[in-house]
């Protein structure tokens, strides 16, 4: 089932069950998309493809894990716990994450794909590896990996 489709269906399932937190979610997942989706018909683009609705939805984890720490910095838990749910939420829709050993395996495939010999070629390597692994990689991680395997190449 294709993304867009799992929300219409998660939407429907949340209203059925009266879960308002869910509801408004997904609500909220929806509305990003279709600004996406607005943004690239304006540049005569197509509608989000499946890699960028997964980056959209961790671009959209990202944010509200910053929320959840400024507002527990600010004494706001209930806040934090709020952006918290959502996380969880959001979380629901993308596939499993990659472990730390699975990363690094293909980090490592990726710089001999690409034929990345040092530090100037981290931007191929990490492009290589969105275009391959979006939604399953935590790429704040990922370049962490790949600069330390380039460093060790030259």
């Amino acid at each position: 089932m294709q993304l867009r489709e799992r929300f219409t269906a998660e939407m429907k399932e949340a209203m059925k069950a009266g879960d308002k937190g869910r509801l408004a979610t997904v609500r909220m997942i929806q509305a990003a998309l279709k600004d996406k989706d607005i943004e690239a018909r304006g540049l005569g683009k197509e509608p989000a493809s499946e890699e960028e609705i997964l980056s959209l939805l961790q671009k959209m984890i990202k944010q509200r894990t910053e929320s959840a720490a400024v507002y527990v910095q600010g004494g706001r838990p209930e806040l934090a716990e709020n952006e918290r749910a959502e996380i969880a939420i959001i979380e629901s829709f993308l596939p499993k994450q990659m472990d730390e050993t699975e990363m690094k395996a293909a980090v490592e495939a990726a710089i001999l794909e690409t034929g990345a010999a040092g530090q100037k070629d981290m931007g191929r390597v990490i492009a290589a590896l969105k275009g391959t692994f979006a939604g399953r990689m935590d790429f704040g991680k990922a370049s962490g990996l790949v600069k330390a395997a380039l460093a060790a190449k030259g």
